[in-house]
């Protein structure tokens, strides 16, 4: 079992260490490891955590801390029911704290306690403002531990790495999209044509290309040719 976090400080530095691996790294089975081992460790109650993300309409496991995680994830998607499914498309948080006093969920429940030591489950769903992304699944191994606190816990987690990824996200389409068009020449040119007219640097100069193709509502490359265009209009002398 992984150590739980025990203080304020542990928390705080916890989240930084996440959020920089979050933003900064591109390997993403790495970051949802980072987010079930900090479930084990920041959730009270929880002794296993699995990420079920949805790939194509079907939901997968991206990460597990250990086996018994990964096993009932299957027993999810085998039985197509579950907090963590519901949680997904239901976009709440679903407990059942004490599986031995019953379920919500039978099929599932019937199998867990056959086969895992797990008592108690819960499904948190991760947020994304485009679609139905995925949930936190976290099991405890005692009837009764996940609590009120054990899920704002957990809400609290995937928030942050909901906020993360997204900022990962758009930071990352921002210079593929930046690399792109630095490579098209008319782009380039442009670009350096209002560097020199509005005496700003490339990043300003990009900015306003990219504002003035969104407001126009016409591809970025066909404001650069206009803006080249223009500028290659020269005044006729007269005799």
């Amino acid at each position: 079992m992984s150590e739980k976090i025990s203080t304020p400080q542990d928390t705080a530095a916890t989240f930084q260490a996440l959020a920089a691996l979050t933003y900064a790294g591109d390997d993403y089975d790495a970051i949802y490891r980072a987010i079930v081992d900090t479930a084990t460790r920041l959730v009270d109650g929880c002794d296993h955590a699995s990420l079920m993300l949805v790939r194509s309409g079907e939901p997968y496991t991206a990460a597990a801390s250990d086996e018994t995680a990964e096993m009932i994830d299957g027993f999810e998607r085998e039985v197509g029911d579950g907090p963590c499914l519901d949680a997904i498309t239901d976009e709440a948080a679903y407990v059942d704290a004490d599986l031995t006093d019953g379920s919500p969920w039978p099929a599932l429940h019937a199998r867990v306690l056959a086969e895992t030591p797990v008592r108690g489950m819960a499904g948190v769903r991760l947020l994304d403002e485009k679609e139905k992304s995925g949930a936190l699944n976290i099991f405890s191994d005692t009837p009764g531990a996940l609590t009120p606190t054990s899920v704002d816990q957990a809400i609290m987690l995937v928030s942050f790495v909901s906020v993360a990824l997204l900022a990962a996200r758009e930071k990352r389409s921002a210079e593929t999209l930046r690399a792109g068009l630095a490579s098209n020449r008319e782009i380039g040119k442009a670009i350096g044509l209002m560097m020199a007219f509005h005496h700003v640097d490339d990043e300003k100069a990009f900015s306003i290309l990219r504002h003035a193709s969104q407001d126009m509502n016409i591809k970025i490359t066909e404001v650069a040719r206009e803006i080249i265009a223009h500028q290659n209009v020269r005044p006729v002398e007269g005799d």
